[in-house]
């Protein structure tokens, strides 16, 4: 490679220092040019995080290697990179193992010999991360010179410092601050974290985003199985509680004698099998988060005393007549819709207001399109390890079937299936393989995909109906009609968050429900 290709290939990445644009265009950008002057068939960025490599981008691998999280003890090539800081070349016939090992878009199968190499970012003098290059012919890389990977690599260090400064910038007071630093410790304590690209995803961790620093009680709504505890995990982290505890109590999971003794704890003798004091729910958050999952479940008597802990921050344990205050932020949950469930008198108006000071809908898995490939990622990745195996991959008919089913039972639903498919395809195989894809054949939801009508077809149905005799002003209100039906199916029933969503206020919205013949 001459220098002046070099230099031509370098100089609109360093214009890019100096212009504003998303971290995703910016490191596609990086990956581009690093394909365009080094004769790779894939690249990835990574960025070290704990003991855990976090793929920021990719080119020329599968789209599920995004949500898929590295640890540095568990692959050699990588740990072997991270502890040099030259370029490090692997031999052709080498007997580590590849991370990349069935990811390759151009390859399916084990990688058995092809070229390899990579390249430390260092930041501040310590490794922030990798540059990684495979190429699937021995040799391809017998021409590349290592100063030229070095000085690209420097180019690369200096767009992430530029990305994450202007990042930085952005969090313009100490709270914001404070904010991110407890979001990220609390992402350390947990390997589970909430994964996606899509603007339904995006949307909601605006909304996290929002909600966060603020002292509001939270009541998170959504189907079973989209992750609302992860939400809710998710709002701690990102509130100047963060280092105070977030204590979780399942409302639906205790006989209704229990909840209160659960909730505000209860003193010795206050009934039978009490043989000490014990500290409540309330107690053990204080300073911190309570969250009150399948908070639709509890009783009309539990959430009288509820909605004075919530008014006053007084708590009185079972069988005492002492009060403790106590400075408890609550985010509640659940997938029942309650504003229904106050119009059929089966819960307390006042309560339920108290509860959703800040409404947050987490969306369903099938409104989040591709996400549901990067969540894949995530839980093949843990499933390779739980079975030992090089590599768990999807084939692309498997990615069609994923994409293609309505998941009712969402996050949980896909945890749950990619882990039997794998446990069944796994034990058909004759020897253990090193790499296992998965197929669609292999998913038992061939039969029950339920392609979604598109917007395309629903014009064309739209149309269809104003020729077949209904008059425009007809067409018009069956469209609103279908629209603000979805908008509340999606919302849980919530007319507050659907108003939101719409666009429009929520007195139109009631008025609109009721000239079209919505309750």
């Amino acid at each position: 490679m001459t220098p002046k290709l070099l230099l031509d290939a370098l100089i609109p990445l360093m214009a890019d220092l100096s212009r504003e644009m998303h971290d995703s265009e910016r490191y596609r950008r990086l990956l581009d040019t690093l394909r365009m002057l080094f004769p790779c068939d894939a690249a990835a960025l990574l960025r070290l995080d704990g003991e855990v490599l976090v793929p920021l981008a990719i080119n020329g691998l599968s789209s599920d290697t995004l949500g898929r999280r590295f640890r540095v003890s568990e692959h050699p090539r990588f740990r072997i990179l991270l502890s040099n800081v030259p370029p490090t070349r692997f031999p052709a016939n080498s007997s580590l193992p590849d991370p990349y090992d069935g990811l390759v878009e151009a390859h399916s199968g084990e990688l058995h010999v092809h070229d390899c190499m990579g390249c430390q970012i260092t930041m501040n003098g310590r490794p922030w991360g990798l540059l990684t290059l495979d190429a699937l012919g021995a040799g391809r890389f017998d021409s590349v010179d290592t100063a030229s990977l070095q000085a690209f690599a420097s180019l690369a260090a200096a767009t992430v410092n530029v990305a994450e400064r202007i990042h930085d910038l952005a969090e313009t007071s100490e709270q914001e601050r404070q904010r991110a630093e407890a979001y990220r410790l609390a992402a350390n304590q947990s390997r589970r974290e909430l994964i996606g690209q899509s603007p339904a995803h995006k949307k909601m961790m605006k909304e996290i985003r929002l909600a966060g620093p603020s002292n509001m009680t939270v009541l998170i709504t959504g189907e079973t199985g989209v992750g609302k505890e992860l939400v809710a995990n998710a709002i701690h982290a990102a509130s100047p509680r963060a280092r105070k505890p977030i204590i979780s109590l399942n409302c639906a999971a205790l006989p209704e004698t229990l909840v209160e003794s659960e909730l505000f704890g209860h003193v010795r003798g206050a009934f039978s099998g009490a043989v000490s004091d014990r500290r409540g729910k309330f107690e053990l958050a204080d300073g911190g988060t309570l969250f009150l999952d399948e908070v639709g479940e509890l009783s009309l008597a539990v959430q009288a005393k509820l909605l004075r802990v919530l008014q006053s921050g007084q708590i009185q344990r079972v069988g005492s007549d002492e009060e403790h205050k106590v400075d408890v932020r609550v985010i509640a949950a659940t997938n029942r819709n309650l504003e229904e469930e106050v119009r059929q008198g089966r819960y307390r108006s006042d309560f339920y207001h108290r509860l959703s000071v800040y409404p947050l809908l987490a969306p369903p898995l099938r409104e989040r399109g591709h996400d549901i490939l990067l969540i894949s990622g995530f839980f093949l990745e843990e499933n390779r390890f739980r079975l030992g195996l090089l590599s768990l991959r999807l084939a692309t008919d498997a990615q069609e079937v994923l994409l293609g089913y309505r998941w009712p039972g969402n996050v949980r639903e896909l945890e749950h299936v990619i882990a039997r498919t794998a446990l069944k395809a796994l034990a058909k195989q004759p020897e253990r393989p090193r790499i296992l894809t998965l197929a669609a054949e292999d998913f038992d939801l061939v039969n029950e995909v339920k392609p979604l009508i598109s917007e395309q077809e629903e014009q064309i149905q739209s149309e269809l109906d104003l020729q077949n005799g209904s008059s425009l002003r007809d067409a018009v209100s069956a469209y609103e009609r279908r629209l603000i039906s979805a908008s509340l199916a999606r919302n849980g029933g919530n007319v507050a968050s659907t108003a939101r969503e719409l666009g429009i206020d929520r007195a139109n919205l009631n008025r609109m429900a009721k000239r079209l013949g919505l309750k």
